[in-house]
């Protein structure tokens, strides 16, 4: 299978991180995010012009959440049991929802303009984003136990906020006031999986 990605983004290392958990090869083909997305080639695969996009012979997959699901399939990552399927669908939802948007406001301002040259950050977003995470993050917070996943064993929903939650740091999102939040981060990145796709643009590549 072939992925095509951007070793920075979080909906491209939660993808490898599934894969990595699962023992499945990928073919990492990275795409240039700031041109190379927009090139007739790749709008072809995904008229988004998003990452990531997933090859599975003539099968073309895009969405990270649907990509996840389909590597898992069959694995004990998504759960038999429907209550805790129901919750670890909640959770993702709630990443796309909440969690997502939030830090991406603050991503854009402190981490893509900086990359980009786009000016200064815009200190309105930021604080309106900064303000949404940690809206968020109180929930989040309030619904962790001691230990253990977000669904009861690890699960998609695991893989599919901590890459996020990762970037917290570079975006200057303080995790201080969520003691729970941060031991289940820490648990979930200290899984091998999720430190080879976190570190994957570190690694030597093709």
């Amino acid at each position: 299978m072939r992925l095509h990605d951007f070793p920075y983004s979080p909906n491209c290392k939660k993808v490898r991180a599934v894969a990595y958990e699962l023992d499945i090869p990928l073919d990492c083909v990275t795409v240039n995010l700031f041109d190379g997305a927009r090139a007739p080639e790749f709008l072809a695969k995904n008229p988004n012009g998003r990452v990531p996009v997933l090859e599975d012979g003539d099968f073309v997959l895009w969405e990270s959440t649907a990509i996840m699901r389909y590597l898992a399939r069959g694995s004990a990552l998504l759960p038999a049991d429907p209550r805790r399927a129901a919750d670890m669908d909640r959770w993702i939802a709630w990443q796309l929802a909440h969690l997502g948007p939030a830090m991406s406001k603050v991503a854009r301002e402190r981490i893509v303009k900086a990359l980009r040259g786009h000016g200064e950050p815009d200190l309105a977003r930021i604080a309106e984003g900064t303000a949404e995470f940690h809206a968020a993050t109180a929930v989040l917070e309030a619904s962790l136990a001691d230990d253990g996943y977000l669904a009861g064993p690890l699960s998609l929903a695991d893989f599919a906020l901590a890459p996020h939650y990762d970037l917290a740091g570079a975006c200057q999102l303080d995790l201080t006031p969520y003691p729970r939040v941060t031991s289940w981060l820490t648990r979930v990145c200290a899984r091998p999986s999720m430190q080879r796709a976190i570190h994957y643009d570190t690694q030597a590549r093709p």
